[in-house]
């Protein structure tokens, strides 16, 4: 029994170099993929657009009076973020005009969806969470390997922070693009306390396409599955096993539907607060440099 045991652990000692290979080997391909679809994307979007460009002049505005003529361009403002009212389409709307139940549905762009993944980059929340998570991390003695005090609390912190923007240029920007797939939170406008918190974990495995229509949410799933097995490239040795990459997956995805039931109600949360608030809190809020869409 001491012999045989003694060889399938070995065994699983001389295939675990293997996994990581395999891993490491799959997650390069992924990235290389990535890499040649969007530049061709990108390279077949300009070509329209310049040819149009070519074809029509620039729309002009004429000052009356002053003889002068000043062309402009008017560029469509990316919408980040979904509103969360209803908008009633408007009377003369167009079938060319996608639309989601009662609300108007405007696709991103690459671009905007460039965008966004900057907008959620440059975001305080991103870094306090991250510092947080670190904190965390180091208390309960996460990634021993480490270390403690403060050079094992940077460690933490960087691959924490590595690990979400990582994550959300995979999903929000390369795959959202190739998939065609949106990476907006859309709110249910559903009544009860359940069926919204459902709507909401769902998202997870739910989202929407590029024509607003419902589709199984294959950028969360493939970003997420990627984005693990990336991490074994800078996560300490005894942390890159198959189990912990299959962990931190779970984990992600768990990160993720809690993320969407913030999105979900927070909303909710901001006007309960913004009613109940004292006068002196929101003047002091009032002198923040919040952006407006974070205000309640």
């Amino acid at each position: 029994m001491g012999v045989d045991q003694t060889r399938s652990v070995g065994l699983l000692d001389s295939c675990e170099p293997r996994l990581h290979k395999g891993l490491s080997l799959i997650t390069y391909v992924f990235l290389v993929t990535v890499s040649i679809a969007m530049t061709s994307r990108l390279g077949h979007a300009q070509a329209p657009i310049a040819s149009r460009e070519a074809m029509s002049p620039p729309s002009t505005i004429a000052q009356v009076g002053s003889g002068e003529t000043r062309s402009t361009s008017i560029e469509q403002p990316c919408r980040l973020q979904v509103d969360d009212t209803f908008v009633q389409p408007p009377a003369n709307a167009t079938e060319a005009t996608p639309t989601i139940g009662t609300l108007n549905y405007t696709p991103l762009s690459t671009r905007c969806k460039f965008n966004l993944f900057l907008k959620q980059t440059h975001s305080p929340s991103t870094f306090a969470s991250a510092a947080f998570q670190a904190t965390l991390d180091q208390a309960q003695g996460q990634w021993p390997h480490y270390g403690g005090g403060m050079q094992g609390w940077g460690k933490r912190f960087g691959a924490t922070l590595a690990d979400t923007e990582s994550r959300r240029f995979i999903q929000t920007v390369a795959l959202s693009t190739i998939l065609h797939q949106d990476p907006r939170y859309f709110p249910s406008h559903k009544r009860s306390l359940v069926s919204r918190s459902w709507y909401a974990v769902t998202r997870v495995v739910i989202t929407r396409n590029d024509r607003g229509d419902n589709t199984f949410n294959t950028s969360e799933f493939l970003g997420t599955l990627f984005t693990s097995s990336l991490q074994n490239a800078y996560y300490p040795r005894h942390d890159r096993t198959f189990g912990d990459t299959m962990n931190r997956f779970a984990g992600a995805l768990s990160s993720d539907a809690i993320g969407d039931l913030q999105h979900e109600f927070m909303p909710d949360i901001k006007r309960l607060f913004r009613k109940h608030a004292p006068k002196e809190i929101l003047k002091i809020e009032e002198k923040l440099p919040i952006p407006a869409e974070d205000k309640p």
